[in-house]
């Protein structure tokens, strides 16, 4: 059965029909400046093939969230574990339910990853559930882009080899992919060019021009036509939708985004500078402090697995060495120990993902010819966080030592929070001065203030801490229900590295 999906208008005043079969088995891709009417053109192409095909948006800014009350799309919280949101993207093709993944809140990494995740587990999905599925991805630039950028390194290959699954080997599991981006030069080439069908809006700079004419194998000198193109006015070719260029201008859609462009408005009538400074200055009876918590999802488990198997394949036989004699409990938990000193005595291990640091600990061990089985990467995550924050393993063991409960309050945390809990913890056990930002941003494993600041406001916001500043401007942190707290410190002081190997004599 052939279904056709009216787009809007050709030059000529006659339907721009899309054919949805064809578009299913050649992909699509939409380029456009912003307020070329991309996101009007992806509304009004979701729209048209609701009635015949399951559909899956990836929403970056949380505009197409509102298909949920017109169409029933499920909208799914993209602040979920990666775990959480691939068991939930399987769900999604075995029950053929259209979604709307909802990245609004979250930051560039933590969007990469949560796609990535999203998008595994529609590829993934068992052979009986490969039903045909449109997936529209928003910005694509920001889960493809051509350089990287800020985020790390296994970000971006994690959520480029997701996009590049969708558009390269989508096809024979069902999945459409359809990709719309601001600039063509910032989304990687091998997506790109995978798609068929190309649909081209205004666009302003010459080397987006010059990619768009190429894809649509126009004289580089026709180029300049892009820059002329009115809003909601494309230039559309491929099997799905014309063998020649064809200017389109879409049609009207029936749902809207939640957010607008924006209007001008008259400013409000002149004040007194007293009142007007009262209403910037002065609180309100009922403002809130609204500090969002870091959405920073913790590493799939199977990764855990995938490491532990390796380091068990990886020791030394019986027989290609002698074997190493029985270690005491205390001999070996000293070794170990040593060995997660000596790598946090490296200025940069923070800053370093826990599976590089895990493999680093797992050679140490062998030259160290540690008997027993090793750490799993969970555990490994926990005794870091523990050496981190400068804690011995004697003082655990003591009788009546109070870090056994405090261990188990971090344990209420994300894993990469605790690291910094027990950095607060060893500091109001001591009355030390309370870490500034920049230390706990280094516990952290970041280099990004802001970012401590607002985990210090979440772990607070879940009752593991208390903040508070005294009439200096330093701050006092302490941990409730054990009467510990820091002597006061300077939020804004540099960080100062201490050495673990020191720390720990």
């Amino acid at each position: 059965m052939k279904v056709s999906i009216d787009l809007g208008l050709t030059g000529q005043g006659v339907s721009a029909a899309l054919d949805l079969e064809e578009l299913l088995a050649t992909r699509l891709l939409v380029q456009g400046n912003s307020g070329s009417g991309k996101s009007h053109l992806l509304r009004r192409l979701l729209e048209q093939s609701v009635p015949w095909v399951q559909q899956a948006i990836i929403d970056p800014e949380g505009d197409f969230v509102t298909f949920a009350e017109r169409y029933g799309h499920v909208v799914v919280d993209a602040s979920r574990n990666e775990a959480d949101l691939h068991r939930i993207a399987s769900r999604v093709r075995q029950h053929r339910v259209s979604v709307v993944l909802d990245m609004e809140g979250l930051d560039s990494e933590q969007q990469m990853r949560a796609a990535a995740a999203f998008l595994g587990g529609l590829f993934d999905a068992e052979r009986d559930h490969w039903y045909p599925m449109l997936v529209v991805v928003d910005e694509a630039q920001l889960f493809a882009p051509a350089v990287g950028g800020e985020v790390s390194d296994e970000t971006r290959k994690a959520s480029l080899g997701a996009m590049t699954n969708l558009m390269c080997r989508g096809r024979k599991r069902g999945l459409a992919g359809v990709i719309a981006t601001q600039r063509l030069a910032k989304l990687a080439k091998n997506v790109a060019a995978e798609a068929s069908n190309f649909l081209m809006g205004r666009t302003f700079l010459d080397i987006d021009m010059a990619r768009a004419a190429d894809l649509l194998g126009m004289e580089r000198r026709q180029a300049e036509m892009f820059r002329d193109l009115q809003s909601g006015h494309f230039i559309a070719l491929g099997p799905a939708l014309s063998r020649r260029p064809l200017p389109v201008k879409i049609g009207g859609v029936e749902t809207g985004a939640r957010s607008v462009s924006p209007k001008l408005l008259p400013l409000p009538g002149p004040m007194e500078g007293g009142d007007a400074q009262d209403l910037i200055f002065t609180a309100a009876p009922d403002e809130e402090r609204i500090l969002p918590p870091p959405r920073r999802a913790p590493a799939p488990v199977p990764t855990a697995d995938i490491l532990t198997q390796l380091a068990r394949a990886t020791r030394i036989p019986a027989t290609a060495a002698p074997a190493a004699p029985a270690m005491e409990p205390e001999e070996r938990q000293a070794a170990i120990d040593l060995a997660l000193r000596e790598i946090l005595t490296d200025p940069e291990a923070g800053f370093r993902t826990a599976a590089v640091l895990y493999q680093d600990f797992l050679v140490r061990c062998r030259i160290r010819r540690i008997t027993g089985e090793p750490l799993s990467l969970r555990a490994f995550r926990r005794r870091l966080a523990i050496a981190h924050a400068g804690i011995d393993s004697a003082e655990l063991d003591k009788e009546g030592s109070p870090w056994g409960e405090v261990i188990a309050m971090a344990g209420q945390l994300p894993e990469d929070m605790q690291s910094v809990f027990l950095v607060l913890a060893r500091a109001a056990f001591e009355t030390q001065p309370c870490p500034s930002d920049a230390a706990v941003a280094h516990a952290y494993g970041s280099r990004s203030s802001g970012r401590a600041r607002r985990i210090l406001a979440y772990m607070e916001e879940q009752g593991a801490i208390v903040c508070r500043t005294d009439g200096r401007g330093q701050r006092i942190v302490a941990i409730p229900g054990l009467a510990w707290e820091t002597a006061p410190g300077d939020p804004n002081a540099p960080y100062a590295a201490v050495p673990h190997g020191e720390a720990a004599e």
